[in-house]
C-alpha cells in the first residue's frame, strides 16, 4: 500500500510539473522569447520546478491561490523615493515603501511604458500597447478605449475563483464597454482621467475657476456642463461599477475631492482586505492611485516635518506612503500576508511639465519619452515567507510581464489566449529567487506606434534624427549598465551591435506580421 501512495504521489507530481512546463509556452509570446526560450530550456524548467514547489506549498498551506495586490502609482520616477536615493533628500520622505522594500525586492531595472493610458493597457493585456490598436494617452469624450476583445489579467483571474476589484485611475476609455466593471472586476470605484483636478472646472467662465497660476492649456474650456452636452461624458464624475449592474457617479470630483478620493479608497481597500481575509476565494485588488499626479495637496501631510510644503506632490507622496503602510498593516493583522503578493509599480517617469510641482527622476528625460527617465522606474514586491527580504536585484522587468506573472501564479497562464502575440513574460522566479532569475534579455520601447528604442542586455539603441546620416542608421547607442543616464551615445563606437540589433527587430517585425495589431476602433 506504501508502495502504491508513493507510485499515486510522484505520478501527481510528475503530471502537476509537466502541466506546468508544458503550458510554459502555451501562449504565444514574441519571436525573440521563443528564440531565448529554446537556448535556456532546461535551466529554465529546472528553475520553474522550483517556483511548482514553493507555490504548492504554500497552497497546501492556506487551503487557495495566493491573494495578489497590484499598486500602480502615478507618475513617481527613478530617484523619487527613499529607497531609490531620494526620499528625504528630495523633500518626500517614503517611511513604508522603504520599509516595504526593505523587507522584499526592489528591482532596479524594472520598465513601464512612456505614460498613462499605455502603461495601463501593458499591465491589463500582457501587450504592447500597439498590438491592441491604442498607442495614445486618451482624452475625455474620445471614443476610443480598451477594446472588449482583449483579454484583461481580471478576466483572467476570475477565471481562477478570484474576487476582483479596482479602486482609482482608470484612463482606459470612458464608455461604459471600456469600463473596469465589463473588463473583469466584480467591483470598481474609479476615475475616468488624470488628476489634474482643476483641469475640468464645472464653472462657465475663465475668471471663476480654479486656475493654477501659469498653466493656460485649459483657459478655452467651455466647462463640464457643456462638455457633457456635447460628447456624452461626465469628466468630473467618481464612478462606482459592479459586474452585471453597470456604473453610477457617485461623486464629484475637484482639488479636495482628489485627497477625499484617495483616502476613500484606501479606506474601501482596506476593508475589502478584511471582508475577504478568511473567504475560500483568493482576491486580487488593482488599486491605480492617483498618486502623485497633479491633484489636490492633503493638508494634513503638507507641513509635516522633512516635506517640501511648496510642492503639492511631496504632499501626496507622504499620504500614498502612509496608506501603503497601513494595507500592508492590515495584511499582518488579518493574518494574510504571507498568502499575499503587493506590487508596487510606478506607471511611467515624473512630468515636468508641472515642475517644480512635479516628481522627479536621477535620469534623462522624463513622462512622454524612452530615454531612461521617462520609462525606467521604480517598483517594489513584498511577500513575506516567499520572498527573501532585501533584495535589489539586476535583470530586466516589464510591466508586461506583471500580466503573464500574476496569470502564472494564479494557475492560469494556460488561459492566456494563444490567437495573439502577449509581450508579457513569465517572471514569476524572478520575483521568487531574485538576481539571475530574470527570462528577460531584450526590450522595446514604444512611443506610440513606432519603436523608439531597443534593449539587448546593457546595450540600448535609441533611435533619433540628430545622429550618423549617410546611409547610417540614425541612432545613438548606450551602456545603460555603465551609463545609466545616457550622457556618452554613439553609434560608431557600436557597429557590431548593428547586426544583433537587426536580428531581434526584424524577429519581432516577423512576428507582426503573423499576428497583425489590431486595428484601432472606428469611432461612429
Amino acid at each position: 500500500m506504501r508502495a502504491v501512495k508513493k507510485l499515486l504521489t510522484c505520478v501527481a507530481v510528475a503530471s502537476l510539473s509537466a502541466l506546468f512546463l508544458s503550458t510554459a509556452l502555451a501562449y504565444q509570446p514574441d519571436a525573440p522569447y521563443i528564440t531565448s526560450q529554446k537556448k535556456h530550456a532546461a535551466e529554465w524548467q529546472a528553475q520553474e520546478k522550483m517556483v511548482v514547489n514553493k507555490l504548492q506549498a504554500l497552497e497546501k498551506k492556506y487551503g487557495k491561490k495566493p491573494n495578489i495586490i497590484f499598486i500602480l502609482s502615478d507618475d513617481i520616477g527613478w530617484g523619487e523615493l527613499g529607497s531609490y536615493f531620494g526620499g528625504k533628500l528630495r523633500g518626500t520622505p517614503t517611511p513604508n515603501l522603504d520599509i516595504m522594500a526593505k523587507n522584499g525586492m526592489k528591482f532596479l531595472e524594472a520598465y513601464a511604458e512612456p505614460s498613462c493610458t499605455p502603461t495601463r493597457i501593458a499591465l491589463m493585456t500582457g501587450r504592447h500597447p500597439v498590438r491592441t490598436g491604442l498607442t495614445d494617452v486618451l482624452w475625455p469624450g474620445q471614443k476610443m478605449g480598451l477594446s472588449p476583445e482583449e483579454i484583461t489579467i481580471a478576466e483572467l483571474l476570475s477565471q481562477s475563483g478570484y474576487s476582483t476589484a479596482m479602486w482609482g485611475k482608470w484612463h482606459l476609455g470612458d464608455q461604459p464597454k471600456h469600463a473596469p466593471e465589463n473588463q473583469g472586476f466584480d467591483y470598481a470605484y474609479y476615475g475616468l482621467y488624470n488628476g489634474a483636478a482643476w483641469a475640468w472646472p464645472n464653472m462657465q467662465s475663465f475668471y471663476e475657476r480654479d486656475v493654477v497660476p501659469g498653466v493656460g492649456f485649459w483657459y478655452d474650456y467651455p466647462g463640464n456642463k457643456k462638455y457633457l452636452q456635447q460628447y456624452g461624458i461626465r469628466i468630473d464624475g467618481i464612478y462606482q461599477g459592479k459586474k452585471g449592474e453597470g456604473r453610477k457617479v457617485v461623486g464629484e470630483i475637484n482639488s479636495q475631492e482628489m485627497v477625499n478620493f484617495e483616502n476613500q479608497s484606501a479606506k474601501q481597500i482596506i476593508q475589502y482586505i478584511k471582508d475577504n481575509a478568511k473567504s475560500d476565494k483568493p482576491f486580487f485588488i488593482y488599486w491605480a492611485t492617483y498618486a502623485n499626479q497633479v491633484a489636490g495637496s492633503p493638508k494634513e501631510y503638507r507641513f509635516k516635518k522633512g516635506i517640501d510644503s511648496r510642492n503639492n506632490q511631496a504632499a501626496q507622496m507622504a499620504q500614498h506612503d502612509a496608506h501603503v503602510g497601513e494595507i500592508l498593516q492590515t495584511l499582518k493583522d488579518q493574518g494574510i500576508a504571507e498568502n499575499t503578493l503587493v506590487i508596487w509599480y510606478s506607471d511611467n517617469g515624473p512630468m515636468y511639465a508641472f515642475w517644480p510641482t512635479s516628481g522627479y527622476t536621477w535620469l534623462k528625460g522624463g513622462k512622454g519619452q524612452v530615454t531612461e527617465g521617462g520609462v525606467r522606474v521604480p517598483a517594489i514586491v513584498y511577500w513575506p515567507g516567499m520572498i527573501k527580504p532585501a533584495q535589489d536585484p539586476l535583470g530586466l522587468l516589464h510591466v508586461t510581464d506583471m500580466y503573464t506573472t500574476m496569470a502564472s501564479i494564479a494557475g492560469v497562464k494556460d488561459k492566456i489566449p494563444s490567437d495573439r502575440v502577449t509581450d508579457g513574460i513569465d517572471q514569476t522566479a524572478f520575483l521568487l529567487f531574485g538576481e539571475g532569475y530574470s527570462h528577460r534579455g531584450y526590450m522595446f520601447y514604444y512611443s506610440g506606434p513606432k519603436i523608439g528604442a531597443v534593449r539587448l542586455g546593457p546595450y540600448k539603441a535609441l533611435f533619433d534624427s540628430h545622429s550618423a546620416g549617410g546611409g547610417l542608421p540614425k541612432m545613438s547607442v548606450y551602456n545603460i549598465m555603465r551609463d545609466p543616464k545616457e550622457t556618452h551615445g554613439a553609434m560608431y563606437n557600436y557597429l557590431w551591435f548593428l547586426t544583433p540589433l537587426q536580428n531581434v527587430m526584424q524577429e519581432h517585425q516577423k512576428q507582426i506580421q503573423k499576428f497583425p495589431h489590431r486595428k484601432p476602433e472606428q469611432v461612429k
